[in-house]
């Protein structure tokens, strides 16, 4: 098998697979950062305070820190089964992780286990995000032709900023459908929640697509 050839997995077609479901990872992952105020005072004690916010950007900051952790799992066990089902496990850790803090209960609920809780999810959407990215990119780059892999691998990072512009648009949406005391109530939920009819579009995408053609090639030598 050629190195850039794969009869039924288009270039065009393997971009709009990836960079779907790089735009959805981003989405889950800034919604929390763009809601960071409203998700500190359910998790945290209402005389918190100014803290509330600081703890809450810092269960915001530990994604980003485990980052790397996930490009380093993830891209060995790419290595070792395939870049394909790789990233659709990235996606499934991501999107459930997602779905999830937005059905984690307030702290007037269960107290400190709701920040506990979403801590350990937005760990594994870092690891899950570090993951994704990495492999999606490689997936586009054992798909292009040569000479022109710098240009395709390029929408990766593109979609990963126009999923920034969807969680905005989302949770502007939901807050003027419902209102502002609604959302700061309940209403918060709902672009977490949205995430898994996303995701699910997404893995349903990529199920479709087939592996690489390099790591076809490798595999089978």
């Amino acid at each position: 098998m050629s190195e850039t050839t794969e009869p039924k997995n288009s270039i065009f077609k393997v971009i709009g697979a990836t960079s779907l479901g790089t735009l959805i990872e981003w989405y889950d992952f800034y919604i929390f950062g763009s809601l960071a105020t409203i998700i500190g005072a359910q998790l945290f004690p209402a005389d918190a305070g100014a803290s509330a916010l600081i703890n809450t950007l810092a269960i915001f900051a530990a994604g980003f820190i485990v980052r790397p952790f996930g490009a380093l799992v993830f891209g060995r066990l790419g290595d070792l089964i395939g870049r394909k089902y790789t990233f659709l496990l990235t996606l499934v850790l991501m999107g459930g992780s997602t779905f999830l803090i937005g059905l984690i209960p307030s702290y007037s609920s269960i107290g400190y286990a709701a920040p506990i809780l979403v801590l350990i999810l937005r760990l594994v959407q870092g690891l899950a995000l570090g993951g994704e990215y990495g492999g999606a990119a490689t997936y586009v780059a054992e798909h292009a032709p040569k000479g022109k892999r710098g240009f395709f691998t390029s929408w990766i990072q593109t979609t990963a900023t126009l999923g920034l512009f969807l969680s905005l648009g989302v949770i502007v949406l939901a807050k003027n459908i419902i209102g502002a005391e609604a959302f700061a109530d309940w209403g918060w939920r709902i672009p977490f929640l949205l995430s898994i009819l996303l995701v699910g579009v997404s893995i349903y995408i990529r199920l479709k697509m087939h592996e690489s053609p390099m790591f076809t090639k490798l595999k089978s030598e």
